[in-house]
């Protein structure tokens, strides 16, 4: 139907994400394709140029539309956000609270995961992200979410209590550490996305010195494509490296303690007084 994105993949694999307009055009190389011939097609369906490439069109999966989107800030990379949605444990009917909203990527997963009797509430510092944000999700999802709350400022925790689930994506995560413990559920669960190394220490550290989390867990992932083609079976040359770190810590009750750390650090681990 017009107003939908669509994407269309080339004999090659070569992937365009178009909005569909009645009465316009898809211009390439290999020569224009109307919008029209695709309105109202099946979904899965094949429409050819005038230079008579055949194209595959399919409504865009939300990784798809994820890559493909307007950009303010960097979106989290589809294998990031599953990592996020799987292991924030982010589940329908959650009341999550995302501060960082980027370019709006996790806020549509999220908004997924939580589903229509959940509560998605957004801080977006920028108002020229948010605004990124707030048209990426309603293009997604065809308008507003009833579900999202799109707040354009600072992360503040006033007037929030009892979230499931808080995911932080900024430079300094650290400094929302006591705002995060004041907003979160016991045995709510806290995510952060880092870039650098130094962030991740910083943040574990300061996860850990609160006091009022348990043990925080912290990882990468990498994913690497196949090429199969027959018997030629080989790793793809090019694959998805490193794009951020993932921190988690659940929150523990009020005036529990953690237990202390049983496992000896590493030589050099903390940093000497000279």
């Amino acid at each position: 139907m017009p107003g939908e994105p669509v994407q269309l993949t080339d004999p090659k694999g070569r992937s365009h994400l178009i909005t569909l307009r009645a009465g316009a055009s898809f211009h390439t190389h290999r020569g224009i394709l109307s919008h029209d011939d695709i309105i109202g097609g099946p979904d899965g369906n094949v429409v050819k140029s005038l230079g008579g490439t055949p194209y595959v069109v399919f409504r865009p999966l939300l990784a798809d539309y994820t890559l493909a989107m307007k950009r303010g800030a960097a979106v989290v990379y589809p294998k990031d956000a599953a990592q996020i949605v799987a292991f924030a444990d982010v589940f329908p009917g959650a009341r999550v609270l995302e501060a960082g909203a980027g370019s709006g990527a996790l806020s549509c997963w999220l908004l997924r995961a939580v589903g229509e009797q959940g509560t998605l509430v957004s801080f977006e510092r920028r108002p020229d992200f948010a605004e990124i944000a707030r048209r990426n999700v309603e293009q997604f999802f065809g308008g507003a979410p009833p579900t999202w709350q799109l707040v354009n400022g600072e992360f503040s925790p006033e007037g929030l209590a009892d979230f499931d689930r808080v995911i932080l994506d900024m430079l300094a995560p650290w400094d929302c550490v006591d705002a995060v413990a004041s907003v979160l559920a016991p045995g709510g669960l806290a995510c952060c996305y880092v870039a650098t190394t130094t962030q991740l220490s910083r943040t574990v550290e300061t996860l850990r010195g609160h006091g009022g989390f348990d043990e925080p867990a912290a990882w990468e992932s990498l994913v690497r494509g196949w090429h199969v083609e027959g018997l030629a079976v080989r790793p793809q040359h090019r694959m998805v490296g490193h794009t951020g770190f993932l921190v988690t810590a659940r929150r523990l009750a009020p005036g529990v303690i953690p237990p202390p750390r049983r496992r000896r650090p590493a030589k050099g681990a903390q940093e000497e007084d000279h």
